[in-house]
């Protein structure tokens, strides 16, 4: 009985590790289209260079 527990345990911990790495990839995805996009989008600056999109 304990090693099908076991096994049960290891296979919930495996699907949810698979189903937080599936999220972190749709996250990342999400994160580099929006840093695309404002390298994109980036406005010129007041010495009519291109300036950060970004304000750290």
């Amino acid at each position: 009985m304990l090693p099908l527990v076991l096994v049960l345990l290891l296979a919930l911990l495996l699907f949810g590790l698979g189903f937080a790495v599936k999220v972190l990839w749709w996250v990342a995805v999400i994160v580099l289209a929006l840093w695309l996009v404002g390298f994109v989008a980036r406005g010129t600056g007041t010495g009519g260079g291109r300036g950060r999109w970004y304000r750290w």
